[in-house]
């Protein structure tokens, strides 16, 4: 017997770390009873989209798109209410406010399980974005089932209300098959003219706010006066590339930043970095972290959010405050001038991606989920979180 999963989400570009671990989800499930379909709300002339469509043809993970010109466009019910008539599924997956607001729309019509993960409610966007947060609140309480990818969001969601037997917490996780090592650290073709002699420090995300990427790059600067040479990546586009390239000339980096826009060869870029920072000043479990982790790269990052709970200051990573560039600095600057602890961390870091990110683990709890919204699995009475 099988049951068809329908994964909602709203997206915009190219997408983001949930949209990795989605993706790759049929593959690990379609064997197990649960194939999958993702239905993903993008407007009708975002050019960018087709990147989603390419990484789910890499992924064999069946996408639909579904035309969404705003919050107040009524096409996408009707596209979805189609589609749920026509592949029935027995569960909707959805992951973000507008998408737990379609759910439960569109059940009245369709039976099926409703289930919701909860990524985060990170970007900064101002009246706006807090009013569709407020809403995402108020409509995961009334999910039959919720999932969090770390500690803080499901703490999060206990206190707005939501029942703790019905409250999961699930970290994201990766294939640490496809993000493994396999050369010496800077031994990648992406390193084409980087002066050996540099250690080059990479950050992957979107160039928004909230990913604090301007004070990484007054890190660098400072981390450069102090006479060590490095050189920094930063993969991702966004709104903040014009601010980020004034400052960038600003800060006299010209010739040791490079802002390589999106790309779909991260894993070679990985593989080519020294270290990686994370300067989030928010975030939930970001996906970035835990592959550059698996890669063993010593990593830098803030102490925010599912971070802290993931990295042990001084043991898989160091941990520094947030919206503080000289402790990025700092910290940057020990790890490159200390190599034996920056081999340890990035080691240690790699056993714990291992240990508790795996992708073929965190699936079969998807399942044990879906087994218990179906009723064919007892809940259970208490989880550890």
């Amino acid at each position: 017997m099988t049951d068809l999963v329908l994964h909602a989400r709203v997206v915009r570009g190219s997408g983001g770390g949930p949209d990795k671990t989605i993706l790759n989800s049929p593959r690990y499930l379609a064997d197990r009873g649960y194939p999958m379909l993702c239905a993903y709300l993008r407007h009708p002339g975002d050019g960018e989209f087709q990147r989603l469509v390419e990484l789910a043809e890499r992924c064999s993970a069946p996408l639909v798109p579904i035309d969404d010109r705003g919050p107040f466009d009524r096409l996408p019910a009707a596209q979805l209410a189609a589609l749920c008539a026509e592949r029935r599924p027995a569960i909707w997956h959805a992951h973000d406010y507008k998408s737990n607001y379609l759910g439960l729309k569109l059940r009245k019509r369709n039976p099926m399980s409703l289930i919701t993960t909860v990524h985060g409610w990170g970007v900064e966007g101002g009246l706006r974005t807090a009013l569709y947060y407020w809403l995402d609140r108020y409509l995961v309480r009334r999910y039959q089932e919720v999932i969090c990818v770390s500690r803080d969001l499901h703490q999060a969601c206990l206190g707005f209300g939501v029942p703790r037997e019905r409250c999961w917490f699930v970290p994201n996780a990766i294939d640490t098959e496809q993000y493994r090592r396999t050369g010496a650290p800077g031994a990648a073709g992406a390193r084409a003219g980087v002066p050996a002699e540099r250690t080059v420090i990479g950050a992957v995300g979107r160039l928004s706010p909230e990913k604090a990427f301007d004070d990484l790059l007054r890190a660098v600067a400072a981390v450069a006066a102090g006479g060590l040479e490095v050189e920094l990546w930063i993969v991702g586009e966004g709104p903040e590339r014009t601010s980020l390239e004034r400052l960038v000339a600003e800060l006299g980096l010209g010739e040791r930043v490079r802002l390589l826009g999106y790309r779909d060869d991260t894993l070679e870029l990985y593989r080519a970095m020294d270290m990686y920072a994370l300067s989030s000043r928010k975030e939930g479990l970001p996906n970035v972290l835990l592959e550059a982790m698996a890669l063993e790269l010593p990593v830098v990052s803030t102490r925010i959010a599912g971070v802290a709970q993931l990295i042990e200051d001084g043991v898989n990573g160091l941990l520094v405050e947030p919206g503080r560039p000289d402790q990025l600095a700092a910290a940057i600057g020990r790890a490159i001038r200390d190599r034996p602890l920056a081999r340890g961390l990035g080691s240690a870091a790699r056993r714990t991606i291992e240990e508790h990110h795996g992708m073929a683990a965190r699936m079969l709890r998807m399942r044990e989920i879906y087994q218990v919204a179906l009723g064919r699995a007892p809940r259970p009475e208490a989880r550890p979180v």
